[in-house]
């Protein structure tokens, strides 16, 4: 059945004037924090092989990707993350350099399936940086402090939080209880949907009512260093508490720097992408339906093109801040150039190339000056 031509795709939408520009300014705001950090911009494929993200998200968040076969037969799709191709290029392509790489970029992506309604953009553009060979506090710092720099440079300062947790907390539970892969996804569901009652029901048959009970509580503990605490009191396996100590750690420089009352710990924020293997963190800003940007460390994405090293990054929605920014902005005013009629075209061609001399001019004298 074909669609009215007039229409458009649900999830697409066209972007114009004012709110064109400011998409523009933000993106121009962001590569310009990216730049004085050092990082070099990168630009990936926008088609490219399905076993790609695959590897990458995982099998379930790639299935969002829009699909298509080669004429050689092999699966290709459009892509739905950018991180993905990043780590591949630096496997293969940047092999040799130095390390750390530093790599950033504004790029679209495109998913279907949507998570939530309120996410729902069949095509939405990333913006995002990835700080590649190195596994140190300092580079998880430089990532966070970025995110930071650039939400500052919107005039969003005091209006934004970022939220930490580690992958390794859930690992370390999902493996005492030896769910399998699908039962995993779901357990990640309902923690990320914050639905405790479905949650405890979900765990009934892997363990005691109240252990369940317990971990149920620890996916509510969101705040500040007592999160970490209540949180000890709750896990004994190993690899949830070596996660929490490195979270302990990472707050440690954070209350050193003064920077507590943007960050918190939030042990419910898990993340829905499969190459995250430690740190994990959600960027949130008032006035946003959800959350406008994530990022963590993947250290093991690379393995799947050639050696495996360290890597940290994130990436903001630029659709969802131009929404957040947009709400309560004044639109700017410029002059309207004269409109040539069929009267006098000649004479208004000519004023108007007359004041882009004169702009030219003051231009080169000002170069002179300096």
């Amino acid at each position: 059945m074909s669609e009215p031509l007039s229409n458009i795709p649900s999830g697409t939408r066209y972007y114009f004037g004012e709110e064109a520009r400011r998409r523009r300014d933000i993106e121009e705001t962001a590569l310009t924090v990216f730049d004085s950090w050092s990082y070099e911009q990168i630009v990936t494929p926008t088609v490219d092989y399905y076993s790609l993200f695959e590897h990458g998200m995982g099998h379930v968040e790639a299935r969002r990707a829009f699909r298509c076969t080669d004429t050689d037969g092999r699966l290709l799709a459009l892509r739905p993350d950018v991180t993905s191709a990043v780590a591949r290029a630096a496997a293969t392509l940047f092999s040799e350099r130095d390390r750390p790489l530093r790599f950033c970029y504004a790029a679209p992506v495109f998913r279907q399936q949507p998570q939530s309604h309120a996410e729902w953009r069949r095509e939405s553009t990333q913006i995002g940086c990835e700080l590649i060979g190195v596994n140190t506090i300092a580079a998880d710092l430089e990532v966070l402090g970025i995110a930071s720099d650039f939400l500052r440079r919107l005039q969003l300062d005091g209006a934004y939080s970022i939220t930490l947790n580690d992958v390794g907390v859930f690992a370390g539970v999902a493996e005492g209880l030896a769910l399998d892969l699908m039962a995993r996804e779901e357990m990640r569901r309902l923690i990320d949907v914050r639905n405790a009652t479905d949650l405890e029901d979900f765990l009934a048959p892997y363990t005691s009512a109240e252990e369940g009970r317990a971990f149920v509580r620890l996916t509510q503990l969101s705040g500040k260093r007592e999160t970490l605490d209540s949180a000890r009191r709750a896990l004994s396996n190993d690899q949830s508490l070596t996660a929490l100590n490195r979270l302990e750690s990472l707050w440690t420089v954070i209350e050193s720097l003064g920077l507590t009352d943007q960050f918190e710990i939030d042990l419910g924020d898990v993340s829905r992408l499969d190459y995250y293997s430690g740190l994990t963190f959600k960027i949130y800003v008032e006035g946003a339906g959800a959350r406008v940007g994530s990022g963590g460390r993947y250290d093991g994405l690379t393995a799947s093109f050639g050696n495996s090293e360290p890597a940290v990054g994130f990436v903001v929605d630029l659709d969802a801040l131009t929404d957040v920014l947009g709400a309560n902005a004044k639109p700017r005013t410029s002059p309207r150039p004269s409109q040539l009629t069929d009267d006098a075209p000649s004479a208004l061609f000519r004023a108007a190339l007359a004041m882009l001399g004169q702009g030219d001019d003051q231009e080169a004298g000002g170069r002179r000056q300096a």
